[in-house]
Protein backbone atom coordinates (compact mmCIF):
# COMPACT_ATOMS: atom_id res chain seq x y z
CA UNK A 1 0.00 0.00 0.00
CA UNK A 2 1.34 3.46 -0.88
CA UNK A 3 0.50 6.83 0.61
CA UNK A 4 -0.13 9.96 -1.45
CA UNK A 5 3.59 10.85 -1.26
CA UNK A 6 4.53 7.51 -2.88
CA UNK A 7 6.12 6.04 0.26
CA UNK A 8 4.99 2.65 1.60
CA UNK A 9 2.27 2.91 4.22
CA UNK A 10 1.99 0.29 6.96
CA UNK A 11 -1.38 -1.52 7.04
CA UNK A 12 -3.25 -1.19 10.33
CA UNK A 13 -4.28 -4.85 10.24
CA UNK A 14 -3.53 -7.99 8.27
CA UNK A 15 -6.98 -9.66 8.36
CA UNK A 16 -10.46 -8.18 8.49
CA UNK A 17 -13.59 -10.13 9.41
CA UNK A 18 -14.10 -11.46 5.87
CA UNK A 19 -10.57 -12.89 5.85
CA UNK A 20 -10.99 -14.23 9.40
CA UNK A 21 -14.10 -16.15 8.23
CA UNK A 22 -11.87 -18.01 5.75
CA UNK A 23 -10.05 -19.55 8.75
CA UNK A 24 -12.88 -19.89 11.29
CA UNK A 25 -16.37 -21.35 10.87
CA UNK A 26 -17.75 -18.89 13.45
CA UNK A 27 -20.39 -16.35 12.41
CA UNK A 28 -22.42 -13.70 14.22
CA UNK A 29 -22.96 -13.71 17.15
CA UNK A 30 -20.10 -16.11 17.87
CA UNK A 31 -17.36 -14.54 15.78
CA UNK A 32 -15.58 -12.67 18.58
CA UNK A 33 -12.51 -11.28 16.83
CA UNK A 34 -12.81 -8.23 14.58
CA UNK A 35 -9.29 -7.98 13.19
CA UNK A 36 -5.94 -9.69 13.21
CA UNK A 37 -3.37 -6.93 13.64
CA UNK A 38 -0.21 -9.04 13.32
CA UNK A 39 0.51 -12.68 12.57
CA UNK A 40 3.61 -14.84 12.43
CA UNK A 41 2.25 -18.25 11.37
CA UNK A 42 3.01 -20.86 14.00
CA UNK A 43 4.59 -18.34 16.36
CA UNK A 44 2.42 -15.39 17.38
CA UNK A 45 -0.77 -13.50 16.57
CA UNK A 46 -2.28 -10.22 17.75
CA UNK A 47 -6.05 -9.80 17.50
CA UNK A 48 -8.59 -7.09 18.28
CA UNK A 49 -12.14 -7.29 19.62
CA UNK A 50 -14.05 -4.00 19.95
CA UNK A 51 -16.54 -4.55 22.78
CA UNK A 52 -19.74 -2.57 22.20
CA UNK A 53 -22.92 -2.11 24.22
CA UNK A 54 -24.77 -3.71 21.27
CA UNK A 55 -23.34 -7.15 22.09
CA UNK A 56 -26.21 -9.59 22.72
CA UNK A 57 -24.76 -10.88 25.99
CA UNK A 58 -24.98 -7.45 27.67
CA UNK A 59 -28.79 -7.74 27.67
CA UNK A 60 -28.61 -10.29 30.46
CA UNK A 61 -25.10 -10.20 31.91
CA UNK A 62 -25.08 -7.87 34.90
CA UNK A 63 -27.65 -5.33 33.65
CA UNK A 64 -26.75 -1.92 35.06
CA UNK A 65 -23.06 -2.92 35.33
CA UNK A 66 -22.38 -4.68 32.03
CA UNK A 67 -19.26 -6.85 31.84
CA UNK A 68 -18.20 -9.29 29.15
CA UNK A 69 -18.63 -12.88 30.39
CA UNK A 70 -15.35 -14.63 31.16
CA UNK A 71 -16.16 -17.60 28.95
CA UNK A 72 -16.60 -15.22 26.00
CA UNK A 73 -13.29 -13.53 26.76
CA UNK A 74 -11.64 -16.97 26.60
CA UNK A 75 -13.52 -17.76 23.37
CA UNK A 76 -12.38 -14.49 21.77
CA UNK A 77 -8.80 -15.27 22.75
CA UNK A 78 -9.11 -18.86 21.52
CA UNK A 79 -10.27 -17.58 18.14
CA UNK A 80 -7.09 -15.51 17.80
CA UNK A 81 -5.02 -18.55 18.83
CA UNK A 82 -6.94 -20.76 16.42
CA UNK A 83 -6.21 -18.41 13.53
CA UNK A 84 -2.52 -18.45 14.42
CA UNK A 85 -2.51 -22.27 14.52
CA UNK A 86 -4.48 -22.57 11.27
CA UNK A 87 -2.14 -20.15 9.50
CA UNK A 88 0.59 -22.80 9.68
CA UNK A 89 0.91 -24.49 6.25
CA UNK A 90 0.46 -27.99 7.68
CA UNK A 91 -2.84 -26.99 9.37
CA UNK A 92 -4.45 -24.92 6.59
CA UNK A 93 -8.01 -25.96 5.86
CA UNK A 94 -8.50 -27.68 9.23
CA UNK A 95 -10.70 -26.72 12.17
CA UNK A 96 -9.26 -25.73 15.54
CA UNK A 97 -11.37 -27.24 18.33
CA UNK A 98 -10.96 -26.02 21.88
CA UNK A 99 -9.46 -29.01 23.72
CA UNK A 100 -8.50 -27.55 27.08
CA UNK A 101 -7.96 -24.50 29.25
CA UNK A 102 -5.28 -24.13 31.92
CA UNK A 103 -3.94 -21.40 34.17
CA UNK A 104 -6.78 -18.97 33.52
CA UNK A 105 -6.71 -15.72 35.50
CA UNK A 106 -9.19 -12.87 35.20
CA UNK A 107 -7.56 -9.66 36.42
CA UNK A 108 -10.06 -6.90 35.54
CA UNK A 109 -13.54 -6.67 34.00
CA UNK A 110 -14.04 -5.91 30.31
CA UNK A 111 -17.08 -3.84 29.37
CA UNK A 112 -18.74 -1.76 26.69
CA UNK A 113 -16.35 0.65 25.00
CA UNK A 114 -13.27 -1.46 25.73
CA UNK A 115 -10.97 -2.75 23.01
CA UNK A 116 -9.59 -6.18 23.88
CA UNK A 117 -6.18 -6.80 22.33
CA UNK A 118 -5.21 -10.48 22.48
CA UNK A 119 -1.67 -11.71 21.99
CA UNK A 120 -1.26 -15.45 21.47
CA UNK A 121 2.12 -17.14 21.42
CA UNK A 122 2.75 -20.75 20.50
CA UNK A 123 3.79 -22.96 23.39
CA UNK A 124 3.99 -26.22 21.42
CA UNK A 125 2.52 -28.37 18.69
CA UNK A 126 2.58 -32.13 18.45
CA UNK A 127 0.82 -33.81 15.56
CA UNK A 128 -2.70 -32.42 15.45
CA UNK A 129 -2.56 -30.88 18.93
CA UNK A 130 -1.40 -27.42 19.84
CA UNK A 131 -1.08 -25.17 22.86
CA UNK A 132 -0.91 -21.37 23.01
CA UNK A 133 -0.47 -18.85 25.80
CA UNK A 134 -2.90 -15.94 25.43
CA UNK A 135 -2.91 -12.55 27.15
CA UNK A 136 -5.75 -10.07 26.82
CA UNK A 137 -5.19 -6.36 27.42
CA UNK A 138 -7.40 -3.28 27.55
CA UNK A 139 -5.61 0.08 27.44
CA UNK A 140 -2.36 -1.89 27.81
CA UNK A 141 -3.54 -3.36 31.15
CA UNK A 142 -3.53 -7.16 31.46
CA UNK A 143 -7.15 -8.21 32.03
CA UNK A 144 -7.03 -11.97 31.36
CA UNK A 145 -4.47 -14.66 30.62
CA UNK A 146 -4.89 -18.33 29.79
CA UNK A 147 -3.21 -21.36 28.24
CA UNK A 148 -5.41 -22.90 25.54
CA UNK A 149 -5.10 -26.34 23.96
CA UNK A 150 -6.43 -27.10 20.48
CA UNK A 151 -7.24 -30.23 18.53
CA UNK A 152 -6.67 -29.58 14.83
CA UNK A 153 -9.01 -31.74 12.75
CA UNK A 154 -10.04 -32.11 9.11
CA UNK A 155 -13.13 -30.11 8.08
Amino acid sequence: MESSNGKPQKATYVMDTDEIKEYLPHRYPFLLVDRILEIEPGKRALGLKAVTINEEFFNGHFPGKAIMPGVLLIEAMAQVGGIMMLSMPEHRGKLAYLAGIENCKFRAPVGPGDVLITECTLVRTRGNMGKVHAEGRVDNQLVVEVDIMFALVAR
